[in-house]
């Protein structure tokens, strides 16, 4: 069993099996890419994703035989009991994949008893890794990571929207929240890959993000190293958010560089 000392070893494991996976998608996606529907929410699977998962499962279930896993698509796997469980994205963006946008990542996550130890976020694109230890900072390509305060401006924050699947395109919350946020803020991005958002927050190059309804497995990796690069993470009526319980849909938070947070939460309290 993984104790706190070992998580620099299990943060090696984690970035390695990644950037194996990061390899696996680039070369994939250079070829014709098999796309299929997956559920009836307008979500889909490619071959990338399945190829991608299975090394992931191998690389981590081999290290760590012990942990339980939840995999995007092979759902829950592993020891039921085990108090650390892993989260494994093997590409998340596979819908931008899938019409040829070269934005996508692959991530992991590691909890203990549901709160995240271990983030890493892996950019095949580019060849980037983004990871964090509970406690112990966020890295990235360039060395540790902070995320600078909020400086307003007049144009307003940029801002990042996450939705999970399940949200319909007449969900009222949903369309009043967006509304909202394109009232109040210069940009507001949906990129379909909420990985890579959480890394821009940690690296200051948008201002916050917004979750509403949000599934549970690319959610604790980049969440950590947003935190862990200084931003602040707070469910819709302010509390604390760390991920906790990790299973289903729904999950609403709002994350931001600090000096924008209270304003955030106004807006989404309107």
């Amino acid at each position: 069993m993984v104790q706190e000392t070992d998580l620099e070893h299990a943060r090696r494991i984690a970035v390695d099996a990644a950037r194996a996976a990061g390899r696996l998608i680039a070369a994939g996606t250079r070829g014709v890419v098999e796309v299929s529907p997956k559920g009836d929410d307008g979500d889909v699977v490619t071959d990338l994703d399945l190829a991608s998962e299975r090394l992931l499962l191998r690389r981590v279930l081999t290290a760590f035989p012990d942990h339980s896993v939840i995999a995007e698509e092979s759902g829950e796997l592993g020891g039921a009991d085990s108090e650390w469980t892993w989260l494994i994205d093997p590409l998340d963006g596979t819908n931008n994949v899938a019409i040829g946008l070269p934005l996508y990542a692959v991530g992991l996550a590691l909890c203990r008893n549901g709160r995240p130890e271990l983030g890493v976020v892996h950019e095949p694109v580019t060849g980037r890794t983004w990871s964090a230890v509970r406690g112990r900072g966020a890295l990235g390509p360039g060395g540790p990571l902070t995320a600078p305060p909020y400086r307003p401006t007049g144009s307003g924050p940029v801002l990042a929207w996450i939705q999970g699947y399940g949200v319909r395109r007449g969900d009222a919350v949903a369309c009043a929240l967006k509304a909202g946020l394109d009232r109040r803020a210069r940009r507001v991005l949906r990129l379909w890959a909420p990985l890579l958002a959480w890394v821009m927050l940690a690296r200051g190059d948008i201002d916050g993000i917004i979750g509403y309804r949000t599934g549970i497995v690319d959610l604790p990796g980049g969440l950590l190293i947003a935190r862990e690069a200084g931003a602040v993470v707070s469910a819709f009526d302010g509390t604390p958010f760390d991920c906790a319980p990790l299973s289903g849909d729904g999950h609403d938070f709002v994350a931001s560089r600090v000096g924008l947070q209270e304003d955030l939460l106004e807006a989404v309290r309107r």
